[in-house]
């Protein structure tokens, strides 16, 4: 089995449909030797903010020179950037060997009743596998969708971190903050410390009951123990503060005033590491900040003319972006090119990200569950008096920056579904 041919084999199993759950996972990886059990983690939950504080708190173990995997999803461009080892992506000919490895268990497991394992599933074994065969130090695993069913759960984590929570995926994770909490807080293991982002009062009270009913320490982030110094589009400073220790002048280059609070997220987990006897020095969590990197977040991907690239795919994601681009971009001419998902919020979505457009372009993603542009058109045009539709979205790319290279003000923002992120990197990378 090559590269290609292992992922015709994890494509074709998307085909089988998704279904919640611990018993395939648990089985398949029992078959594999149980590879999770033999490497430390931390586990990231969350509805935004998973990828950055998953980002930033693998980099800061990595400065601190701990070999540590990332597991990470979706991909933007490839498919083995979901599992990382030091920031280096798996090797595709390994994807390959472990890939056949995992199909042969997968058609014993079928032979003897089970049900197939879910592409999640898969890709989760491979990534387990692949830790433990490359014996790493920790990793730092980002849930898929939800918590308390994701097939990243079977883990016994040593620190648990839950992110900014918010309406997403609510046909499966339920239709009330604190539904959707209670998944989310499905992470929570017995006794296992717990982090979280300043959450509304119905989340926050359910993360309180679950840390509570299961004996953990719980460690709520808040605004306080967060001093902005200064916040600019390339870099934001900031101090935090720990019990009685405080870190002045932290930075990041990740843009939009909610990442300090991720990176606080981030900074609690490694100060807790830290009490359990990782050797994790103030340089290592300086530098390791400094360096995060989360593409396709508020990323910057042109400069003549500027073309800012950002996932925003649920509103509350929506409503960051259309924040930092009103705080950074006042004085520029938006063009926007929006694609969205059908199983998302579109009307919500849509209508905050219309609100810092000057003119909207819509489109549509290279997937079956895109909305179609002219449905999507309808939607944008109750929001914006100037809609054009291009279902071709490399066309709408070229349209976009044809326009903004018309004026020194104008700008080019792409948004409303990671999908259509990957795609326009690897269109403007290919079209230099």
């Amino acid at each position: 089995m090559n590269y290609d041919e292992a992922l015709d084999y994890i494509y074709h199993t998307a085909k089988l449909g998704s279904k919640l759950g611990l018993q395939n996972i648990t089985e398949l990886l029992k078959r594999l030797g149980n590879p999770h059990t033999t490497f430390p983690t931390v586990h990231v939950a969350g509805t935004n903010g998973k990828g950055s504080v998953t980002a930033m708190t693998a980099s800061m173990l990595h400065k601190a020179g701990y070999r540590v995997g990332m597991f990470v999803s979706p991909y933007l461009e490839n498919f083995t950037e979901r599992i990382q080892i030091g920031y280096q992506e798996i090797p595709r000919e390994e994807l390959a060997v472990l890939t056949r490895e995992v199909k042969e268990q997968i058609e014993r497991m079928v032979g003897d009743g089970f049900n197939h394992p879910t592409v999640f599933e898969v890709v989760t074994a491979l990534g387990f596998l692949w830790f433990a065969r490359q014996k790493v130090d920790i990793a730092v695993i980002e849930v898929g969708l939800g918590g308390r069913l994701d097939a990243t759960n079977v883990i016994l984590p040593l620190v648990s971190v839950i992110t900014s929570i918010s309406y997403d995926h609510t046909g499966i994770l339920g239709s009330t903050l604190p539904e959707i909490a209670f998944e989310k807080g499905g992470i929570i293991k017995p006794g296992v410390p717990v982090v979280s982002y300043p959450q509304a009062e119905q989340a926050e009270k359910v993360l309180e009951e679950l840390a509570k009913k299961h004996g953990c320490s719980y460690y709520p982030v808040s605004p306080n123990q967060v001093r902005e110094r200064y916040s600019t589009f390339p870099e934001q400073c900031f101090d935090f503060s720990w019990r009685k220790e405080t870190f002045k002048g932290l930075t990041i280059s990740l843009a939009g005033k909610h990442q300090q609070l991720n990176a606080a997220c981030a900074l609690s987990c490694i100060m807790i590491l830290k009490e359990m006897g990782f050797n994790i020095s103030t340089e290592a969590i300086y530098s390791g900040l400094k360096h995060s990197r989360w593409p396709g977040r508020l990323e910057m991907a042109r400069s003549n003319p500027s073309v800012l690239l950002d996932g925003a795919h649920n509103p509350s994601g929506a409503a960051a972006l259309a924040e930092a681009v009103k705080l950074f971009f006042s004085d520029k001419e938006i063009c926007l090119i929006l694609g969205v998902l059908c199983d998302k919020d579109v009307e919500n979505v849509t209508s905050i990200l219309c609100s810092f457009a000057d003119k909207v372009t819509v489109t549509m993603p290279d997937s079956p569950r895109s909305t179609p542009a002219e449905e999507l058109a309808r939607i944008a045009e109750k929001y914006h008096s100037d809609v054009l539709i291009c279902p071709d979205f490399k066309k709408a790319i070229h349209h976009g920056i044809g326009w903004a290279q018309e004026g020194d003000n104008r700008m080019l923002v792409i948004s409303g579904s990671l999908y259509l992120i990957g795609e326009a990197k690897a269109i403007l990378k290919n079209e230099k």
